[in-house]
């Protein structure tokens, strides 16, 4: 199992400089570890999360890191020109030396995103599938035509091309079809860390049941935080996981009302939101050492986990960088 980082460029402190320069600097600690990922997601007009342009960002660290592998979690492709997507791509993968993985989605439950970008919550998820299809055509083929329900074109050569042979792909989804598009194409999944343990288990046994070889590409985020003693994590953490919990309730409604009601919304054991602090808790590695041990090993065991990617949750930088650096010392030799 690799460990990497979820990288959400919170913005606590309404200082979109300073939100982007702690992330940079949480990405060179994670690196100084040994930490192998870096994952940097996708959000638009979120004054919580100032990370819209994704894979500028990712060119950013790219220029100020050497060894960690770069992901997207995830590029929203329906809001997205797939050739343009595809240059970017294929430049940052040149541009980061061939560290780079790719993550796409279709957008969760902002439906601001799908006001403000023209689509239709109904068309997200078929533009996306269809947009990757065409990316992947582009990357590694000369003179592509396509003519699909939303995209076309005619003899399109893209330059440059990728440094890899062939770039790393996830979908962040609990929805039957794209689960089953990631299998056809041995393209690997992406949990999020709200997602619930049940909820995964049965995304990857869909999976498997398609494609048994590609189910080890899988790539868990998770709320991280460990300290001294689990009452001292919880305390430390519980300001973040209060506000996720809150906005994402909101939002969340917002986005039933309009009709997007998406399947891993709702804890497979209850009736709650996965959004409620308890069920967000129980879903992060927040504690003590053993406590943060023992979520892992059964993340691992009941999920063949290729990637855990680990998402700070204190809203200060320099215990964010205390907690990894024990992660590190005291967790991860032990998983």
């Amino acid at each position: 199992m690799k460990t990497g980082l979820f990288c959400n460029y919170e913005n606590h402190h309404h200082d979109a400089r300073r939100a982007i320069s702690e992330q940079v600097a949480v990405v060179k600690h994670g690196e100084s570890l040994g930490f192998e990922e870096a994952w940097v997601t996708e959000h638009h007009f979120n004054d919580l999360s100032v990370s819209s342009s994704t894979l500028m960002l990712m060119a950013h660290l790219a220029g100020v890191t050497s060894t960690i592998t770069l992901g997207s979690a995830a590029v929203l492709l329906a809001f997205h020109n797939p050739i343009t997507v595809a240059e970017d791509i294929a430049t940052l993968d040149n541009l980061c030396d061939g560290r780079l993985a790719v993550g796409i989605a279709k957008g969760g439950p902002f439906p601001e995103q799908n006001k403000h970008f023209a689509t239709p919550m109904s068309e997200s998820r078929a533009k996306t599938l269809e947009a990757m299809t065409l990316i992947h055509k582009l990357l590694y083929h000369n003179d592509v035509s396509f003519q699909g329900q939303y995209y076309q074109c005619n003899d399109v050569t893209i330059y440059p091309k990728p440094l890899q042979k062939k770039i790393p792909v996830y979908l962040a989804t609990s929805d039957d079809e794209a689960i089953g598009f990631a299998a056809l194409n041995s393209f690997g999944l992406m949990g999020g860390p709200p997602f619930s343990l049940d909820t995964l288990k049965n995304n990857i046994a869909k999976y498997r049941a398609i494609n048994s070889s590609g189910s080890d590409k899988f790539m868990l985020a998770r709320f991280f935080f460990v300290a001294g003693t689990k009452d001292e994590a919880i305390a430390e953490a519980l300001p973040f996981i209060r506000t996720f919990s809150q906005r994402m309730k909101m939002l969340s409604a917002k986005a039933q009302k309009c009709g997007n009601s998406s399947q891993h919304l709702q804890a497979s054991s209850s009736q709650k939101s996965i959004f409620d602090e308890d069920q967000l808790l129980e879903n992060s590695i927040i504690g003590d050492v053993a406590t943060c041990r023992d979520k892992i090993k059964r993340f691992q065991d009941e999920l063949n986990l290729g990637t855990l990617a680990l998402k700070p949750a204190s809203l200060n930088l320099q215990k964010n960088l205390e907690s990894l650096t024990r992660y590190n010392e005291e967790v991860r030799t032990y998983v």
